[in-house]
């Protein structure tokens, strides 16, 4: 009996060490990830993105195939279709402070892209979007769904909604009242966005929107094409509307200081940022 407290001390000894070892482990398998990295070489300085492949293949291949000038994509000037680097020396076109920065338009405006457009990778239900009621009984529609005023939940949400249930009339929708209240009552998230058009799959990208994610911008379901943007905040009310296929993993102070840089009315810097290179993290 007198050796126990020595026998304890040498087990609680030996957790430690084992504990220890297998933290180091973890973390030494987190710095061997799989998922490429990229250098995007600024007139600042650079950013260092990991690329989620794993989870967002196909976007990743775009940005990648874009950024060494593999992918074939049409010439905004010349409407033919070649092959080059296609970010370099295109610029950082809108900026907004305690938001995001957003580039990769070849007109300089934000309304350029590579002549094509492609499909979302976002998984839904693992961002827990068919988890989250649309509409709560009290605190009303669920601010991911930035619905602000009266014509906002009409457009959003009652239109797609009605769409969907066939209803094209005063009359059907007097038929099917009961239907279009429980559909309300069960709406998820998941649910809305899908009835505005977005498309889901449980390969896509499960991350959310949060600050130094690197994210595809567009204007509405499946028109991603080739402008991004690397997040300042967290920004929740983006989530399931926008393929995170990437994160700041070196250089966001970089990121921060073009945050603040002087801009016009349209977000527009004064002075340009311009992206120099995208090129893969040597091995």
């Amino acid at each position: 009996m007198k050796n126990t407290p020595r026998i304890i001390l040498t087990m609680a000894f030996f957790l430690i060490l084992f504990n220890s070892s297998t933290l180091k482990s973890e973390e030494n398998n987190n710095m061997k990830s799989k998922n490429p990295v990229y250098i995007i070489k600024t007139s600042s300085s650079d950013i260092f993105v990991e690329l989620f492949a794993d989870s967002a293949p196909e976007t990743v291949a775009n940005f990648i195939g874009l950024a060494e000038g593999t992918k074939e994509f049409t010439d905004s000037k010349t409407g033919k279709k070649i092959k080059q680097p296609f970010y370099n020396g295109l610029i950082f076109h809108r900026i907004i402070k305690d938001f995001m920065i957003q580039g990769g338009c070849p007109l300089g405006n934000g309304t350029g892209g590579p002549g094509y457009n492609f499909q979302d990778e976002i998984d839904a239900s693992g961002l827990g979007l068919d988890k989250i009621l649309a509409i709560d009984p009290e605190k009303g529609v669920h601010p991911y769904l930035m619905v602000k005023n009266e014509e906002d939940y009409r457009r959003n949400i009652i239109a797609p909604l009605f769409q969907k249930l066939n209803i094209t009339s005063q009359e059907e929708m007097d038929k099917k009242k009961d239907d279009v209240s429980k559909a309300l009552q069960a709406l998820t998230i998941q649910n809305v966005l899908e009835n505005m058009g977005y498309v889901y799959s449980k390969k896509g990208s499960p991350h959310s929107p949060k600050r130094g994610c690197l994210a595809m911008a567009n204007s509405g379901p499946g028109t991603n094409g080739s402008q991004f943007f690397i997040n300042l905040v967290d920004t929740d009310w983006l989530i399931g509307k926008h393929t995170v296929f990437g994160k700041v993993i070196q250089g966001m102070d970089v990121v921060d200081k073009m945050g603040l840089v002087k801009v016009d009315s349209a977000s527009k810097p004064v002075e340009d940022v311009k992206i120099i290179s995208i090129t893969r993290k040597p091995e």
